[in-house]
């Protein structure tokens, strides 16, 4: 632009003045070619571009409630299977505690059996210890019976000098003996005590 152009343009501002409003207010033609642009950009724009991003944006919100709703059902599927967990093992404990419960009382059974059985054990093996004691007893009297008769019979055929022979007297003879070594030793007994 020449130096003489520019002094018309500058000129011509100067003449025209605006006052007050008008000097926020731009020019008719600013405000036309303004429109004219605005429409040849909003046209293409809100046929165009604004469907697809209205698409993308609802594709968006369909995927983002897709995801939400997944979210919710697995979150209640987990609360369901916690519960489910909680409860399981909430009956393993309660197992765990009977049959707990049933070994101790089966323990307990199988303790006083075993305390029983001991005990029956001991008095038959003591039954039969006394009654092998007895009869070694009587085995040992009936045996001391015969060689003390024998004895005796020997000592008494020494002392009164003649044969006893005779087996009734000899019984007789040997019962009197250890009848009176009997009463000789349970009076000996009873002064012992």
């Amino acid at each position: 632009m020449s130096t003489a152009a520019f002094a018309a343009v500058v000129t011509a501002a100067e003449g025209e003045a605006p006052e007050g409003i008008q000097l926020l207010l731009p020019a008719g033609y600013d405000i036309l070619w303004s429109i004219v642009v605005l429409v040849g950009i909003a046209v293409p724009f809100y046929r165009y571009v604004l469907p697809k991003f209205q698409a993308v944006l609802d594709e968006r919100t369909r995927r983002i409630e897709g995801g939400i709703a997944q979210a919710e059902t697995a979150q209640a599927e987990a609360a369901a299977a916690l519960a489910e967990n909680q409860q399981l093992l909430a009956d393993a404990r309660a197992e765990a505690a009977r049959i707990r419960e049933e070994a101790r009382a089966e323990g307990g059974q199988i303790k006083a059996e075993a305390r029983t059985q001991a005990q029956e054990e001991a008095a038959r093996i003591l039954e039969n210890a006394q009654r092998q004691i007895d009869a070694e007893r009587q085995q040992a009297a009936v045996s001391l019976r015969a060689d003390v008769g024998e004895l005796a019979t020997q000592l008494a055929s020494k002392i009164v000098g003649e044969s006893l022979e005779d087996e009734a007297r000899r019984s007789r003879v040997v019962d009197r003996f250890l009848d009176d070594l009997e009463a000789s030793t349970a009076t000996s007994a009873g002064k012992g005590s």
